[in-house]
């Protein structure tokens, strides 16, 4: 699908067009970090930039797809060719299937218990590449909230982006439950990892399970029971929030809200953000009504 296109959106200052926005007052807005940005699905931010409340800083290497990015891209939108991995060089194994490409290689003792993978991980290009440490990227001035995609190389990215990570409050990652790469670090691996850095998890979303061979559906995204991989979403122990800032509560809201449907996580920001006297006072009254009234809204609509 083609990348979500804000350029026509009428540059309106937030307080117009976002009631909880408005309420929190944030300093600048919400940072949004898009590692594997390749525009084939709907990314979770979109809310985000159709309201025009972040920034984007998306990175995709593969030619034509970050060519679709910067066709329709809006001046919220910047996307570079970077590979973020461990800093080190690397092979990029570009796969029949786009959505394979990976700097691991494809593990066909896995993938041919599951219909269709062997030739979508056909590799039909391999090249020796840069990779770089999202700690490095000196174009990302802030990153509140991270996407990620990366097939396999989630780990290195978040093992070489500790400073930055130290800043956000949300992460999407994909999580792997089997290996489909070789030497690919699995869901157990990526949750110490985000633990370890002050994470907890918040969601899981779009779980891709698949038919095990030898029994094969009408089509290969038939399934039974078994897991392949999620979608799972981190964010900052809202338990501990006084290892948050004022200014991280609010990012951590807003991403929670607009992105998530999260309503209960945003409110208790706000509580904690009223607990400071860091926004007005009617701002918690105020968002319990906001949510009433979208709810009612959907259960109308």
């Amino acid at each position: 699908m083609s990348s979500p296109s804000t350029a026509s959106a009428p540059s309106l200052p937030v307080s117009e067009t976002d009631p909880l926005s408005t309420l929190l007052a944030a300093e600048r807005l919400t940072a949004v970090v898009d590692i594997g940005a390749n525009p084939i699905d709907v990314p979770p931010y979109l809310p985000l930039l159709q309201k025009r409340l972040c920034r984007l800083f998306g990175f995709e290497p593969q030619p034509s797809a970050l060519a679709e990015l910067n066709a329709h891209k809006s001046e919220l939108e910047t996307y570079l060719p970077h590979v973020v991995g461990s800093g080190e060089q690397a092979r990029l194994r570009v796969c029949a299937a786009p959505g394979m490409t990976s700097l691991l290689e494809p593990d066909p003792v896995m993938l041919k218990h599951f219909q269709g993978f062997n030739e979508w991980a056909r590799i039909i290009a391999d090249s020796r590449i840069a990779t770089h440490r999202l700690d490095d990227i000196g174009e990302i001035d802030a990153m509140d909230y991270l996407k990620i995609d990366v097939q396999g190389s989630e780990l290195a990215v978040f093992q070489n982006g500790r400073r930055r990570l130290a800043e956000a409050v949300v992460i999407q990652t994909e999580v792997s439950f089997l290996p489909l790469y070789k030497k690919q670090p699995v869901f157990g691996e990526i949750d110490l990892e985000l633990r370890s850095q002050g994470f907890i998890p918040h969601a899981l979303l779009a779980i891709n399970k698949r038919m095990i061979w030898p029994m094969r559906g009408v089509n290969a995204y038939e399934a039974f029971n078994q897991l392949l991989e999620a979608d799972a979403v981190y964010v900052r122990d809202f338990t501990k929030a006084d290892a948050m800032s004022s200014e991280q509560l609010k990012h951590l809201a807003l991403v929670a809200h607009h992105c998530y449907g999260s309503y209960d996580l945003a409110a208790i920001c706000i509580q904690h953000l009223l607990n400071r006297d860091a926004i007005i006072p009617q701002a918690g009254s105020r968002y319990f009504e906001l949510v009433a009234a979208q709810r009612a809204a959907a259960t109308a609509g």
